[in-house]
């Protein structure tokens, strides 16, 4: 099978859902051809091949960071990824083309498909269709939701990584077609073990993790505000990120008197990445919304129990006091609460560790890769008449 994938981020440009994206591709790519369409960046390549996977990078307008899109880079890509998506569809004849986000990449990539008569999945991964920490969030613009609501009827199947994602669809954008769920899956990659020393930090305190952008959405403000209530005297924390947010965070964890308890590494590579989770005690996020929240499943991977809110993607996996604590979404004290029963019960927190590093693997990207192997057949082989009404839709 020739299978042509887009996203707008693709590692190293993006988050966890560019992430994925790479893992799924390179995972498909043990049995089938697999290219990407995404935006170029600074320092990378405009074409190569990665791990099997043939990487087409298309010019946007302001792309400054590997790290957080700005509003020209996400503008300026539907039209150019259009040209070379259609140039591709046209000169290599691939079978399927799956994009991942529906804005920008699907506004990008569907009518080239449409023209070429190319199957095209859409895959949503939550902050495409809801971001409530976003005044200018896809699901408050009306211009915006019809677009989004267009692509997605106008693509032959539609695939959401979480319960939350799908509904989310549903309720927002007036789609009443059928969303696949495919729950996304992570490889834990072999790295160097290393102390808490080697890394500088206390060998003797709580330590709390957080990994990711440092967006409003992200929540960090939130887990600060958290960690300065007295009764987590006792909890340390590490931010692994940078975005936009981070100077005023740093700004906010000197005023709340958590400057010598909280540490910000910034942007690290990946194998520090899983260093730091393997040497902390516990993962906790106050993010405001995840599609799905695939980090989760890396802070289980290394056995660590997990802190976050009750409403999102990661439902569908994390169950209250079996990974971790689910809290009220919001409440930041419930959240300080949680971090103080796992930093004062040992025994629980060596019983979510034990279960969170048994389940951890059960979420693995050959399944999630196998899973989209099986939609693509189906789409391809199988007799569909929603393929057929969309494809007389368009023609």
């Amino acid at each position: 099978m020739k299978i042509l994938t887009v996203n707008y981020e693709y590692p190293p440009v993006g988050g966890g859902g560019g992430v994925a994206h790479e893992q799924i591709a390179e995972e498909l790519a043990k049995r089938h051809r697999v290219a990407v369409v995404t935006s170029a960046s600074k320092d990378l390549p405009r074409h190569e091949v990665r791990r099997g996977v043939e990487i087409f990078r298309v010019p946007v307008l302001g792309r400054g960071s590997w790290s957080v899109a700005s509003l020209p880079s996400m503008l300026t890509f539907p039209p150019l990824a259009w040209r070379a998506v259609h140039r591709l569809l046209r000169s290599e004849g691939f079978d399927v083309i799956n994009s991942h986000f529906v804005v920008p990449t699907g506004v990008g990539s569907l009518p080239p498909a449409l023209l070429t008569k190319t199957p095209h999945v859409l895959s949503v991964h939550g902050g495409d269709l809801y971001d409530p920490s976003k005044a200018l969030s896809p699901h408050r613009l009306p211009v915006v939701r019809s677009v989004v609501s267009q692509v997605m009827q106008r693509s032959d199947l539609v695939v959401a990584q979480s319960r939350n994602t799908r509904d989310n669809a549903h309720r927002y954008y007036a789609y009443d077609g059928p969303i696949e769920i495919v729950p996304l899956g992570m490889r834990r990659p072999e790295f160097d073990p290393v102390s808490r020393s080697d890394l500088g930090l206390g060998r003797d305190r709580f330590i709390a993790i957080t990994v990711g952008r440092l967006i409003r959405r992200k929540g960090i403000d939130r887990l600060l505000e958290s960690l300065a209530l007295p009764e987590c005297d006792d909890v340390d924390l590490v931010v692994v990120g940078d975005g936009p947010e981070g100077e005023g965070l740093r700004e906010q964890a000197a005023a709340l008197g958590l400057g010598h308890r909280v540490i910000f590494t910034g942007h690290v590579p990946e194998e520090r990445k899983w260093q730091l989770l393997s040497v902390a005690d516990a993962y906790v996020s106050a993010t405001l919304h995840e599609g799905f929240g695939l980090v989760y499943l890396e802070a289980m991977s290394v056995g660590l129990p997990v802190v976050t809110f009750d409403h999102g993607g990661q439902v569908d996996f994390l169950t209250d006091d079996v990974n971790g604590y689910l809290v009220p979404s919001g409440d930041v004290g419930a959240l300080a609460l949680a971090l103080v029963r796992l930093a004062s019960n040992p025994d629980t927190t060596s019983r979510m560790s034990t279960t969170n590093l048994r389940q951890a693997p059960e979420h693995s990207v050959e399944r999630c890769a196998l899973d989209y192997e099986r939609l693509f057949d189906q789409l391809l082989t199988g007799p569909s008449v929603a393929t057929s009404s969309k494809r007389a839709a368009a023609s």
